[in-house]
């Protein structure tokens, strides 16, 4: 299910001109039966349409991925976790589709955020799409974390509103039976890709709210990096990154880190195998620098559901790693290495 949100308390940074800063986001949640409902698309037509054209006709005759996602379903009876997730820069909030249904199937709620002219291709109901600016320098770099982790936190306000029987969208669409009763707001974790990685550790050293994170393979921005966090985090690379002694962001993050921590490695991978990307790239048929790696497309997929569920089954659940694939251990998934921590 999509919303369409609008804080009215934040000018957005780069519209022009002026407006309040507007969001889409996708709930993606356990339900009671999808008989009769629409398949969402893996992106909207309009976002489909732009993404073609940034890359120029190349991915004209891509199959982009099927969802198993029913839009505005009846919400399966019982309340779950909550998963925040904010993907890379240029990348849509669709783009981890495949990690997220994973997640919505064992039963967690997960929102994808949007984040516009950061995010790839936002298409909004009125059917404007809005698309990426240019990246920027260090600087810009650090304050549009900032904005994300922002939109995160304004996020967490309108769940509020919805679990509490409220409609959040800003056109107040009929929202799925049952979905407000299934929000457990008390058990809120967060991961992103890449510079939603960076939103994630900023949204969970910002807000109490936010019990535990994943930052997959992305650079660290902001006021998280000298003030560290006290609540678990986990930090999962590739060898092309190698964060702990290349990346300057994760070696000053590393020693404050207060709570449980980690860093794990996706073996063989590079920066893109975290996300649905390393399912298309095989259709393509010739070299784009898409940063996938060696790693088979079905081993990353099912490496990376595995380790972000059993990343949020121990924070938020409680669940203890019986297959020790937090520990670089586990003989289903050898793909996933330990590095350091405990």
């Amino acid at each position: 299910m999509e919303l369409h949100l609008i804080d009215h308390d934040r000018l957005d940074p780069w519209a022009e001109p002026e407006q309040p800063r507007e969001l889409m986001v996708t709930v993606s949640y356990p339900a009671d039966s999808t008989l009769g409902r629409t398949e969402l698309p893996w992106l909207p037509s309009g976002a489909e349409r732009a993404l073609k054209a940034r890359f120029g006709g190349v991915l004209d005759a891509v199959v982009l991925p099927a969802t198993h996602s029913a839009d505005r379903a009846p919400a399966r009876c019982g309340r779950h976790p909550v998963i925040l997730y904010s993907p890379g820069y240029s990348s849509d909030r669709t783009f981890n589709t495949l990690v997220v249904e994973d997640l919505a199937s064992w039963g967690y709620v997960v929102v994808t955020v949007d984040h516009p002219y950061d995010s790839g291709e936002v298409e909004f109901p009125d059917g404007r799409v809005v698309l990426t600016r240019p990246a920027g320098d260090e600087d810009a770099i650090a304050r549009a974390v900032a904005v994300r982790a922002a939109d995160l936190r304004f996020v967490l306000d309108r769940l509020a509103v919805l679990g509490q029987g409220g409609n959040p969208d800003a056109r107040r669409r009929p929202l799925p039976r049952g979905l407000s009763q299934t929000l457990d707001l008390s058990r809120v974790g967060v991961f992103g890709h890449s510079r939603g990685g960076a939103a994630a550790a900023a949204a969970v050293g910002e807000d109490p709210r936010v019990r535990a994170g994943i930052n997959l393979d992305g650079a660290v921005y902001g006021p998280v990096v000298e003030r560290g966090l006290d609540r678990p985090f986990l930090l999962v690379d590739t060898a092309v990154h190698d964060g702990l002694r290349q990346d300057p962001t994760w070696s000053a993050l590393w020693p404050k880190l207060r709570g449980w921590h980690r860093c794990l490695r996706l073996a063989d991978a590079d920066h893109n195998s975290f996300t649905d990307l390393v399912a298309i790239g095989p259709q393509l048929g010739m070299p784009l620098p898409l940063q996938l790696g060696t790693i088979p497309a079905e081993r990353a997929v099912t490496a990376v559901r595995a380790t972000v569920r059993t990343f949020f089954d121990a924070q938020l659940r409680g669940r203890p790693d019986t297959g020790h694939l937090l520990m670089g251990a586990s003989p289903r998934h050898p793909e996933i290495q330990y590095v350091a921590g405990r």
